[in-house]
Formats: C-alpha cells, sequence, structure tokens
C-alpha cells in the first residue's frame, strides 16, 4: 500500500492553523527552536488536539509521518 504524501500546507491545516506560505513561516519563526531532547508532541505550544494527532502520528507511523518528521526537523533548526 502507497502512503499519501502530504505536505507542510496539509499538515498545518490538519492541525487546525494557518497553512499559508506567510503563515507557516510565521509560526515556525515564532516557535523555533525547539531545544532539547523533547518530542515534537510535548512542545508547549501545542494544544491537546494537536499534540494528540503529532504523537499518534508518529507511534503509527500514519501517511502523514513523513511531513511530521520534516516539521520537527524545521522546528529544531535555529
Amino acid at each position: 500500500m502507497e502512503m499519501q504524501k502530504h505536505s507542510l500546507a496539509s499538515l498545518f491545516n490538519q492541525l487546525g492553523l494557518g497553512s499559508s506560505d506567510k503563515e507557516i513561516r510565521h509560526f515556525i519563526r515564532t516557535h523555533a527552536p525547539i531545544i532539547g531532547t523533547k518530542s515534537l508532541h510535548e512542545a508547549n505550544f501545542w494544544n491537546s488536539s494537536q499534540s494528540y494527532f503529532l504523537k499518534k502520528s508518529a507511534e503509527e507511523d500514519s501517511d502523514w509521518v513523513e511531513i511530521v518528521d520534516r516539521l520537527n526537523i524545521i522546528l529544531r533548526q535555529p
């Protein structure tokens, strides 16, 4: 079974966040970098639904996991 490819915009939509290029860049500038070994879903800026979605996407190796991993890498860069 082939997994669906998602974009950052579709992930931001799924998380209920603004998904335009400008809104995504603003979110990243506002929240990066995540410091330490904390998991992405544990960052203090997610609400409980967002955190749950990010955690489950990784745990279940869902079709979202690739773009969630990408966001994790982006948010850890200074």
